[in-house]
């Protein structure tokens, strides 16, 4: 299932991670729910569905942390490391499904506790 990506990374160039969703930590272009994240001038992650970029754990965006994390490094992006990201976005966005199913089946019997 990891391996069905949702995003793309459409332009090839250095894989140099200048910025990560630099305006206030937003996605760009974004349309029907998903949008452009740019790592460079001209490199971006396409196709970004807003929940998964907005998902945090433990106070941290973790779509842009693992990106800021290796731009403070100043590491280039490797093959592997871009096949990584498209597999963590797959990976937040069904841990939000399964999420919301588990809030229904909570809500679906009295909410919480579960009697």
């Amino acid at each position: 299932m990891l391996s069905n990506a949702i995003t793309s990374f459409p332009v090839t160039g250095d894989n140099s991670v200048t910025k990560v969703g630099e305006k206030g930590k937003t996605l760009t272009e974004t349309e029907n729910g998903k949008g452009r994240l740019f790592i460079n001038r001209t490199q971006y992650f396409d196709g970004v569905p807003e929940d998964v970029w907005n998902f945090h754990i433990g106070g941290y965006q973790v779509c842009h942390k693992w990106l800021a994390d290796r731009k403070k490094a100043g590491r280039k992006l490797s093959a592997e490391d871009i096949e990584h990201y498209h597999k963590i976005v797959v990976a937040i966005n069904e841990t939000i499904k399964i999420m919301k199913q588990i809030d229904e089946v909570i809500d679906a019997h009295g909410g919480w506790p579960i009697r």
